[in-house]
C-alpha cells in the first residue's frame, strides 16, 4: 500500500510523475481492486465461476482434458445484483430528507410553503447521485463521493485510487484514473486539498506521464461582460479539506460478495448442470444382444432407424435382440438442495424474501420477515450519515438526514392504526403523517402547511351581525 506520506516524500524527490504510475499499477493489483472487478461481473449477471466452467473428463494416464461432446449449459443466478439493489433501496429509494434547516416562505395563493434548505443546496440530483454511491459502495466495499461546487459525483473503486494517511487514516488524496482503450493513452487526474492537476501516458512511451493541465482549485470565480461572449476567471478558492469523501459500504470495509461468491456459484453449478443432463442423457437406449457380427456401421443404421421410424431388424438367427431402457434423471433431491441454499443466501446477506411472506399476512409477520433487513440497514445508514455529514462539512452545514424505509406493509392495517393513535390523542398531525405508508417525507411539510391555511381560514370567516340587544325598561318598585 503507498500512502499520502509516501506521496509527500516522492514530491520532495522529485519524482512525483513516477510515483503516480506507481500508486496506480499498485492499486490494480491489490486485493480490494480484484474483488471490486469481480463483483461488477456478478452485479452484471456474469457470474465468473459459472461462465469460466469447462466441462472435463480424465485420459487413462489420469490428466485432466476438455470434453467437447458433453453439453456446457450456464445459467447465471442474479442473486447478487437483487440483493444489493434491495439494501440500497429499502434506505435510499425514498432520498433522504433534513430536518434542521426548514425554511417557511408564502406561496402564490399565499400559503406558508416549508421547503428544506439543505436539501435545495445539495441539488435536485442528489438523492440519485447519492443512491450510486452507496450501491458501488456496498458491492465494491469502497467508494467515493466528489463534492464539485453544486454536485456528488461517484468515483468508483475501479477508478480511483486513494492516498491514506499514515496516521489517522484519513483520506489526504487521491488519484482517478481511466482509459478508452489499451491502445489508447491512460488519464490521471490527482486530487490534493489544493486543487487537482491532470496527467497523461506519453504516446511513444506509455511508461511516463506528462502534464495535461496545471492545478486548478476547485471553486472558480467567473466574470462574463454582456458584450463579451467568454468567460474570464476573476478568482479561485478551495474546500477546506479534500472534496472527495469516501463511502464504506459497511463496517466490515469488504464487498457484500465476501462469503456470497461460494453460495452463488454453488446454486448456478446445480441449475445449470441439470440442464445439461437433460441434453446429455438419453430419455431411451438399446442394448443390442447377440449380435456380436456386428460392425459400428451396422450400430448406427439401427440406430438411426430406432430413433426416425421406431422399428429395426437384427440377425435373430443367433438369438439377437434389442432391449430398450429408459433413463431418468435424479430432480427431486436437487430441487430441495437448490431451495435450501437459495434460502441460505437470503439469510447469509440479512434480505427479504418475498415468498416467506404470506397474501395477507399481518403486519406483526411482516416486521418478523423483515427483521434481518433492518438490522443490515442499521448498519448501512450509519455508514451514509457518516459520509453525508461530511458532504455538509465541506459547505459549512451543519445537519443529520433522516430516511423513510421502502417496505412493503399491510396497508390498510397500518392506516387503521394511525388512526386510533390520532383519535385517543396520541399523535400528532405531523407525527400520524410520517407514519402513513403512502405518504413520502417530502409531501409532510406541504400537507401540513394547507391543513393550518385551512384552519387560519374557518377561525377568519366573518362573524354573523351581531342582533341589537332588546332594551329591557327597568321598573322601581
Amino acid at each position: 500500500m503507498l500512502t499520502y506520506q509516501d506521496y509527500e516524500e516522492a514530491v520532495g524527490q522529485g519524482k512525483q510523475l513516477e510515483f503516480l504510475l506507481q500508486a496506480v499499477r499498485a492499486h490494480q493489483t491489490s486485493d480490494m481492486y480484484k474483488m471490486a472487478q469481480t463483483a461488477d461481473l456478478y452485479d452484471h449477471q456474469k457470474n465468473k465461476t459459472i461462465n469460466e466452467y469447462v466441462q472435463t473428463i480424465f485420459q487413462l494416464s489420469g490428466l485432466p482434458v476438455e470434453d467437447f461432446t458433453a453439453s456446457n449449459a450456464k445459467i447465471a443466478s442474479n442473486f447478487f445484483s437483487r440483493l444489493n439493489t434491495q439494501r440500497c433501496t429499502y434506505s435510499l429509494g425514498n432520498g433522504v430528507t433534513f430536518s434542521d434547516h426548514l425554511r417557511k416562505s408564502q406561496g402564490q395563493d399565499g400559503e406558508d410553503v416549508y421547503s428544506d434548505e439543505t436539501k435545495e443546496r445539495l441539488g435536485p440530483k442528489f438523492d440519485t447521485d447519492l443512491k450510486n454511491i452507496g450501491y458501488y459502495g456496498l458491492i465494491h466495499g469502497l467508494s467515493f463521493g466528489f463534492w464539485n461546487v453544486n454536485r456528488l459525483h461517484l468515483f468508483k473503486l475501479t477508478e480511483f485510487a486513494p492516498l491514506w494517511d499514515e496516521t489517522d487514516g484519513s483520506l489526504r488524496a487521491g488519484i482517478r484514473f481511466w482509459q478508452l482503450d489499451a491502445k489508447k493513452p491512460l488519464v490521471l487526474e490527482l486530487y490534493e486539498e489544493d486543487g487537482r492537476t491532470k496527467f497523461r501516458t506519453k504516446k511513444d512511451d506509455p511508461s511516463t506521464l506528462e502534464l495535461v493541465h496545471e492545478k486548478e482549485a476547485y471553486k472558480s470565480i467567473v466574470k462574463k461582460a454582456p458584450a463579451d461572449p467568454e468567460e474570464q476567471v476573476t478568482g479561485e478558492e478551495n474546500y477546506g479539506s479534500l472534496p472527495v469523501v469516501p463511502f464504506w459500504g459497511s463496517r466490515l470495509h469488504q464487498s457484500t460478495l465476501v462469503g456470497m461468491q461460494q453460495g452463488i456459484d454453488s446454486y448456478d453449478l446445480i441449475r445449470s448442470g441439470f440442464a445439461n443432463d437433460l441434453t446429455d442423457v438419453s430419455q431411451i437406449y438399446w442394448l443390442v444382444e447377440n449380435c456380436g457380427g456386428m460392425g459400428p456401421q451396422d450400430l448406427a443404421k439401427a440406430r438411426d432407424q430406432l430413433r426416425l421410424l421406431h422399428i429395426t431388424s437384427v440377425n435373430s438367427d443367433d438369438g439377437g435382440k434389442i432391449t430398450p431402457y429408459s433413463q431418468e434423471i435424479p430432480h427431486q433431491a436437487r430441487e430441495i438442495y437448490l431451495s435450501g441454499i437459495r434460502s441460505q443466501i437470503y439469510e447469509d446477506f440479512g434480505g427479504l424474501d418475498v415468498h416467506t411472506v404470506a397474501a395477507g399476512a399481518t403486519n406483526d409477520h411482516i416486521d418478523a420477515a423483515y427483521q434481518p433487513l433492518d438490522e443490515n440497514a442499521d448498519d448501512f445508514e450509519f455508514q451514509v450519515i457518516e459520509f453525508i455529514q461530511q458532504v455538509l462539512a465541506l459547505m459549512g452545514i451543519e445537519d443529520s438526514p433522516q430516511f423513510k424505509r421502502n417496505r412493503i406493509s399491510n396497508q390498510r392495517e397500518q392506516v387503521e392504526m394511525v388512526a386510533t393513535e390520532m383519535g385517543m390523542g396520541v399523535l400528532d398531525e405531523e407525527t400520524a403523517l410520517n407514519k402513513l405508508p403512502n405518504i413520502t417525507p417530502d409531501e409532510v411539510a406541504g400537507i401540513l402547511a394547507r391543513l393550518d391555511k385551512k384552519n387560519n381560514d374557518r377561525y377568519t370567516e366573518e362573524d354573523p351581525e351581531e342582533k341589537p340587544v332588546e332594551e329591557i325598561e327597568e321598573v322601581v318598585v
